[in-house]
């Protein structure tokens, strides 16, 4: 259990190109500010914000605003050890959807930084490392519970009522962010969680709260979107690597989720 946590706290780490590990990561800004490449959207996150997300989705730090020593404590916890924790549907809904969580560290009723600096002691002691994965839990779910209620959208999900339901949902999301860039369907998806497909597709859009097919644009229009401002790839050449069938459905979608043209967008953040 002990080595199931990493856990840093410290100025914001250089990270020259982006990455992805299948954990929860959790970001705590004290001082300064981190500013991320998340897919391919910006995002910041500011002193006395804590951000947490599934850190599937291909994410680079890109700054730490006018502060570039800043003060951070990070904890990436495995998704596999979230999964085991029971969340309710819709709290493990919000880390499945791609999107960063971002609540303020006062949301959660305790002085988070002295608890990650406790943590990095006692992760390297048998006897107190359990108690830290349990503490780490307990923010987490707090963290989750208040974005929960904060958001009026949450009031019509349905619950899906079964641990099996949910390994089910991670199963699809897994799969779509590891394949999203080959010729895949939903169809395909459902298959490789051995669900009916409209089965699938309901019990996916109840826990996530977003049809399979939006999940599955989603995240090839996140990689369209990395990939505009990291390379220098052709337009025609991101398409087919985000795993678009053609131009057209690539600037069709693209559209639709940036309100602009892949040229556009290139040009506006480059």
């Amino acid at each position: 259990m002990e080595s199931s946590l990493w856990v840093r706290r410290g100025a914001p780490p250089a990270m020259p190109k982006p990455h992805r590990h299948d954990d929860v990561e959790v970001n705590l800004v004290l001082e300064g500010r981190l500013d991320y490449l998340f897919g391919g959207s910006y995002l910041s996150v500011t002193a006395g914000q804590m951000a947490i997300f599934w850190a599937a989705t291909p994410h680079r730090l890109v700054g730490a605003g006018e502060d570039a020593d800043g003060d951070v404590c990070w904890v990436h916890v495995p998704l596999s050890t979230v999964l085991g924790w029971g969340l309710p549907d819709r709290d493990l809904g919000q880390v499945l959807t791609m999107r960063p969580v971002i609540v303020p560290a006062t949301a959660i009723g305790r002085d988070v930084a002295a608890m990650f600096t406790a943590w990095c002691e006692e992760l390297t002691h048998d006897d107190t490392a359990t108690i830290v994965l349990l503490e780490a839990q307990a923010l987490v779910r707090r963290a989750l519970r208040h974005a929960r209620d904060a958001s009026d959208t949450d009031s019509g999900r349905a619950a899906l009522g079964t641990g099996e339901a949910m390994r089910n949902v991670t199963a699809m999301a897994q799969f779509t962010v590891a394949h999203f860039r080959e010729p895949i369907s939903t169809v395909d998806i459902a298959e490789a969680a051995h669900l009916n497909p409209n089965y699938a597709m309901t019990l996916f859009r109840r826990a996530v709260g977003t049809t399979l097919g939006s999940y599955l644009t989603r995240c090839r229009v996140a990689e369209a979107q990395r990939l505009l401002i990291t390379t220098a790839m052709t337009t025609a050449e991101i398409a087919y690597a985000a795993g678009f069938g053609s131009q057209s459905s690539f600037y069709e979608h693209f559209a639709r989720a940036c309100g602009r043209s892949p040229g556009a967008y290139r040009r506006e953040l480059r």
